[in-house]
């Protein structure tokens, strides 16, 4: 679905204290200067309206989230959801009391913006399955990626993709492989009838979206081979 621009957007964005303007500033230093504690650090790429993470990140108040998105009216629109569901919630939106901020950019910069080893966890939901050959390598289940990845996961991180695409799921399986430095901790191709694997799901929208119209759901979690 197109998200229209919002006209000014920009400026609310730059305005805004939960989301980071310079990420590249706190690369290594996360839980101290960002969320002020040693927490583990979650993080969602492309998080679209952000239903997903903030709903963990309210469930999980001792674990550290970062929202990643590259489109400024989503950004600011899951940014404003989140305050107002705090709210509803009865749950302060002071700073230094919200686990969850966001970063305005393109997933190829994750290593500016994180240090070897400072990311416990890596969400991937329903992106986008760039069919076209010649764009593989813009998939975020792409080896390039992956490499990317490695680099700012812990040793044992994982990586956890859920999606509705088939061939961008068939894909991934054959690119998160031992040569590439991971294993498929666990994997299924109906989620929501999957018990074991759907124990404690979170759905975001585009999921609640496809599952509606009877579309099975994908998934699979990856673990780093330690080295």
């Amino acid at each position: 679905m197109r998200i229209r621009h919002m006209k000014g957007v920009e400026e609310l964005i730059a305005a805004e204290p939960l989301i980071i303007q310079q990420p590249e500033l706190f690369k290594g230093c996360w839980r101290d200067k960002v969320f002020g504690r040693q927490i583990p650090v979650f993080l969602e790429v492309g998080m679209g309206m952000g239903t997903f993470i903030r709903t963990h990140s309210i469930n999980n108040p001792d674990i550290g989230y970062i929202g990643f998105e590259l489109n400024t009216t989503v950004m600011y629109k899951a940014v404003t959801r989140y305050k107002n569901e705090l709210a509803e919630r009865g749950l302060s939106q002071e700073l230094s009391e919200c686990n969850l901020r966001f970063i305005r950019s393109n997933a190829r910069f994750l290593a500016e913006y994180f240090a070897e080893g400072e990311v416990d966890r890596i969400y991937l939901n329903f992106s986008d399955p760039w069919p076209k050959e010649k764009s593989a390598g813009k998939r975020l289940t792409s080896p390039q990626f992956l490499s990317l990845y490695s680099k700012i996961l812990k040793p044992e991180g994982v990586i956890e993709f859920k999606t509705d695409n088939r061939g961008l799921f068939d894909y991934s399986t054959e690119t998160i492989v031992p040569e590439n430095g991971w294993h498929i901790a666990g994997i299924t191709y109906d989620l929501h009838n999957d018990e074991a694997m759907n124990r404690g799901n979170v759905m975001t929208e585009y999921e609640a979206k496809f599952s509606a119209k009877g579309n099975p759901i994908y998934k699979l979690i990856a673990e780093q081979i330690k080295k």
